[in-house]
């Protein structure tokens, strides 16, 4: 079986192929890394092929600066790309931040410039892929996730599903919290976990912050652990657990009134206000901040005087100048010593930006240095890595499952249109992924659920047509942007900035 990789020089690549390959040996006879840019392909790239030596698989991990070779014959692929790297997402936050705009990456202004500089992209290799290899399954992280698998199903022209961990995890750490023992090292910031932050700057822009979540990552299946089940509807970056069962009792009425108490044992919940979530009647997931409260995200970083996005560059900016070194120092430990504690860094510092105005990167950095790196074979599976292996077990015949994953609404959310993406449990097994009924949101959510899909329907179609008018008109629907003046310039800026990126927008 055959994994190709757009985007196979990003940071979280060599992580992700140690996962792989410790977690499923012998399941991918070949793991192809596409990756156009050489710096990349020297450091990041090298580092991930080095590590299938170091584990007993050498020349399973190949890397290639030719889409085509990648694709051909692949069975499964990846995108986890970041078009206009970390600097396009600095250009992203800061557009949106000077205007007292929430600049997040995968939400709101910054969202909106990312999706319309990825989708094209996106939908060329879409077409290349389904020449090279048909019936190859797309698993999308590119993020906006939803908004990119809502444009390739739009496109029409390969299998995709669009992965993110963050809901399977806030599941986990609920019931963690509730003492079911699903879930893992909750609120430490562990090695694989929840989050999205994603992309890391390389000309594909791959990549990912793996943010805050388990160590065990179980990719959101509702039926996992000590009896328990777990109901939860949205879209990506925008959505809700709305029941929450444990050995057939319903919590969540408890979870809510005990909120306080969550919010001190895991701090994704820290920045949400309680009464509004008790007002509200489910669990939000991390992301939802930014729509609840916008203020203290534009106060938090301010008081930084930083965007998330540029501390993310120099992190990448750091790895990438000392990985070179370390080769010729160690070899690959030493190269790995270095990955693992600044993704490390990277990982304990994810939104602290933004929800406490301090990136807290100095404690973070002086802790994993104090600490030390995992060994290489220390491999723990978690995260989206964990949530896109059980896609794959599934569809390959090694197993059916339920996952919460970005599919074709059909039927299950009756609100929005049957090829709407959402975010919603599935069943996966070796004849696809089908949706299951989602839980009846909470009508604020619901409210926000209707407005953001209607505004990302918009921007498909605006990327699509390559239409600047539109793409303004679509992200004044946002409920985190101010109106049509506002948008216009916001697309404006980001059309002079960019440059190339966006010419194409008319």
């Amino acid at each position: 079986m055959k994994l190709a990789i757009i985007g196979g020089g990003g940071v979280r690549m060599p992580g992700f192929v140690r996962a792989v390959l410790a977690s499923r040996p012998g399941a991918f006879d070949e793991i192809w890394l596409f990756e156009p840019d050489r710096v990349r392909r020297e450091t990041t790239g090298r580092l991930a092929a080095e590590l299938a030596v170091a584990l007993g698989h050498p020349g399973v991990v190949r890397i290639s600066p030719d889409a085509a070779e990648a694709f051909t014959e692949a069975d499964y692929v990846f995108s986890a790309i970041r078009v206009g790297g970390d600097r396009g997402r600095v250009i992203d936050e800061e557009v949106a931040l000077r205007r007292g705009i929430v600049g997040q990456e995968t939400t709101g202004a910054g969202g909106c410039a990312m999706a319309l500089r990825t989708i094209p992209v996106v939908l060329s290799y879409c077409e290349l892929l389904s020449r090279c290899s048909p019936h190859a399954v797309l698993i999308n992280f590119t993020n906006p996730a939803g908004l990119i698998t809502q444009a390739i199903s739009a496109q029409g022209k390969v299998r995709a599903v669009g992965v993110c961990d963050t809901p399977g995890g806030t599941v986990e750490h609920l019931a963690a919290f509730l003492g079911t023992g699903a879930g893992g090292d909750p609120g430490t910031g562990s090695s694989t976990g929840t989050g999205g932050d994603p992309g890391t700057g390389s000309s594909t822009g791959t990549g990912g912050d793996p943010g805050t979540g388990s160590s065990t990552g179980t990719g959101g299946d509702p039926g996992t652990g000590s009896g328990l089940s777990g109901s939860y509807a949205g879209l990506n970056h925008l959505g809700w657990v709305c029941s929450l069962q444990t050995g057939g009792q319903e919590r969540i009425g408890e979870l809510l009134n005990r909120f306080e108490e969550l919010q001190r044992f895991d701090h994704r919940f820290a920045a949400f206000d309680p009464a509004l979530v008790r007002r509200v009647g489910a669990i939000p997931t991390e992301y939802v901040y930014y729509f609840y409260d916008a203020a203290r995200y534009l106060d938090g970083v301010a008081r930084a005087g930083v965007s998330r996005g540029r501390d993310v560059l120099r992190l990448n900016s750091e790895l990438l100048a000392r990985l070179a070194g370390a080769f010729d120092d160690g070899g690959v430990d030493a190269a790995w010593s270095v990955y693992e504690m600044l993704l490390g860094v990277r990982r304990d510092t994810y939104m602290r930006t933004d929800m406490q105005g301090d990136s807290g990167q100095g404690q973070a950095r002086a802790r994993r240095e104090a600490e030390g790196a995992a060994g290489i074979g220390a491999a723990r599976v978690g995260g989206y890595e964990g949530l896109a292996l059980r896609v794959i077990d599934g569809l390959a015949g090694r197993g059916a499952c339920e996952v919460i994953v970005n599919v074709r609404n059909a039927a299950s959310m009756g609100f929005l249109d049957a090829d709407d993406i959402v975010e919603i449990p599935a069943r996966v097994t070796a004849d696809g992924l089908t949706p299951l009924p989602a839980p009846a949101l909470p009508r604020s959510a619901r409210a926000l659920v209707e407005q953001v899909k209607d505004y990302e329907r918009g921007i498909v179609e605006a990327a699509m047509s390559g239409d600047a008018g539109l793409a303004a008109v679509a992200l004044s629907q946002h409920p985190l942007v101010p109106g049509v003046t506002a948008a216009r310039e916001l697309i404006g800026e980001y059309r002079e900035l960019h440059g190339q990126h966006l010419a194409y927008l008319r």
